[in-house]
């Protein structure tokens, strides 16, 4: 018999007959009742286009699992869009999220003594949410992404929602017309799935299957796409195989996993977020993996996939061009990630990958001789303003240094006040602060502002540094997850209007020109901020969160 370390729990011996009388009320026979039940967890929401055609995706995942000899059960957990989200005070609720998804997954599979886990997501946090509830339970899992938006069109080319977020800014610099905004707008996003570029969620997919965790090209095909429902049909088998094989998570995800993550981010121009997340996938697996470890893999490995926001191609284009195993197996070819990794198929990630070649007739991928970059997109800077070290993706950024005097903000709000009255002038450093994990709380991120300062032009005339976060979405001199953040006393607390900062991207610095005495003196005269929240998740969250160095993990 498959291997079933839970649900016996509940479905065996004669005390187990209350048990069984719900099950039976659910229509559930004998056979369902004896066999291994495998919880079918989705983000399924009418909230985002991201998480809008999972609840189909979940039936195609049960009816593979019923297929290999299992009883699925589907559940939903939650799931915030980003997108909806940014701008205001629901951005808080983003990252909290994650922390939501981990849980309430781990309930719902301990509460009914699940054997093994499929997750199905879409948005940006539910995708290393499940990822990580994954990892601290422990019980055979696949993961599965929801899949791409298409691309949309605006005057003849390909836009994402990005386009849409800069052409507030363009619009409000006189650069757009009132009809061309409302044009863009009505075009930026014409179906369901997750945004297109390589932003978080799309990022996070090309995780999901560089860990190990997701099945090799299932991270590809658009959420419209068929193939993905056949895909979710593989993915309810495999999880029944692994379950016979008893091969876990914690198989899967090893420190050389984390690596092989680390390099696809880093080769495709990732978002700046799986700085924490793959910590904190690393910490539910009992594993300790740094922004260092991530600087350091991304410093090595090149830039082989040209896409937005720095580069031209969308997600779409990925899977035209062979989808996601085509990337792990250039870097793969060249080195740059481990192959002997186990993975959700119960084979390595090389033996995954012993069929798939590079397509000719296409730049999307490239071999690593062509590379866009002879390193990665991802850095980690440090100096006295971040000793912690702060983040930022250069994918694509032209001016890698800077030096200007801070206008400081103590919000977002506060900063977009001032962005959308131009009182934002070349070569000032924005320093937004207070919106750190236990300051904002949440970790905001800050594509409205960033992207309302490329619509206005001054996206490589300007500088922002924040204890907050960016979305994979953000380009320009960014830096985010600025640590200590404001709340806890970091130095980005101690700034004033006109303190000279200089970063140096290229070389990983970032410093204010400030003595030690001085910061010591400014930091005798500093006092936390109240919180903003005394009650509810906001204000639990607040007291329980980690450093984001850490990957904001609660504790």
């Amino acid at each position: 018999m498959t291997n079933r370390p839970r649900s016996v729990e509940v479905t065996e011996g004669n005390e187990r007959a209350p048990q069984r009388a719900f099950f039976r009320s659910m229509e559930l026979t004998d056979r369902d009742i004896h066999q291994p039940w495998v919880g079918v967890a989705s983000s399924w929401n009418q909230a985002t286009p991201c998480n809008i055609t999972l609840d189909r995706q979940a039936r195609a995942v049960s009816d593979g699992v019923r297929k290999a000899g299992g009883t699925p059960r589907e559940f939903v957990t939650i799931a915030v869009s980003d997108g909806i989200a940014m701008g205001h005070e629901g951005m808080k609720a983003s990252l909290i999220s994650r922390e939501v998804i981990a849980d309430s997954i781990e309930l719902m599979m301990r509460a009914h003594c699940y054997d093994a886990l499929v997750g199905v997501a879409g948005c940006d946090k539910s995708l290393p949410g499940a990822l990580m509830a994954m990892a601290r339970l422990n019980l055979a899992s696949v993961f599965i992404y929801g899949g791409t938006i298409l691309p949309g069109k605006f005057q003849g080319r390909d836009v994402t929602i990005v386009d849409v977020y800069e052409g507030v800014g363009a619009h409000a610099a006189g650069k757009m017309t009132d009809r061309e905004l409302y044009e863009l707008e009505c075009g930026a996003c014409p179906s369901a799935g997750s945004c297109g570029g390589q932003f978080t969620a799309n990022t996070m997919a090309c995780v999901a299957e560089a860990l190990g965790m997701a099945l090799p090209g299932s991270g590809s095909p658009p959420a419209v796409e068929t193939a993905r429902d056949e895909f979710c049909r593989q993915a309810g088998q495999a999880v029944m195989h692994l379950l016979e094989k008893n091969i876990r998570p914690r198989d899967i995800i090893t420190r050389q996993a984390l690596e092989n993550a680390a390099a696809i981010g880093a080769a495709t121009g990732g978002s700046t977020n799986i700085f924490l997340h793959l910590p904190a996938i690393a910490y539910e697996a009992g594993l300790k993996f740094t922004l260092d470890d991530i600087d350091r893999i991304s410093r090595r490995t090149p830039t082989i996939a040209d896409l937005k926001p720095g580069g031209r191609y969308v997600a779409l284009d990925v899977y035209h061009a062979g989808g996601i195993p085509v990337i792990l197996k250039v870097l793969l070819d060249n080195n740059l990630i481990h192959g002997d990794c186990m993975t959700v198929t119960g084979k390595t990630m090389r033996e995954n990958l012993k069929d798939v070649t590079l397509p000719a007739g296409q730049d999307v991928v490239v071999p690593v001789e062509k590379a866009i970059s002879p390193h990665g997109g991802l850095r980690v800077l440090r100096g006295n303003l971040a000793p912690e070290g702060g983040v930022i993706k250069i994918t694509g950024v032209k001016k890698l240094r800077h030096r200007g005097p801070a206008r400081c903000f103590d919000s977002e709000q506060e900063a977009m006040k001032a962005v959308q009255s131009f009182h934002i002038g070349k070569g000032d450093v924005v320093v937004i602060r207070y919106e750190g994990p236990r300051g904002g709380p949440g970790m905001r991120e800050m594509l409205a502002v960033t992207a309302a300062i490329v619509g206005q032009g001054l996206g490589y005339d300007t500088c922002l540094i924040t204890d907050g976060r960016f979305s994979g979405g953000t380009r320009g001199l960014c830096i985010g997850h600025v640590g200590p953040e404001a709340q806890a006393g970091g130095p980005i607390a101690l700034l004033r209007d006109g303190d000279m900062i200089t970063v140096d991207a290229g070389k990983g610095t970032i410093h204010v020109e400030l003595s030690d005495e001085e910061l010591a003196a400014r930091r005798r005269q500093w006092k936390p901020r109240e919180p903003l929240y005394k009650h509810g998740a906001m204000a639990k969250y607040a007291r329980m969160v980690g450093p984001a160095c850490d990957g904001a993990v609660t504790q």
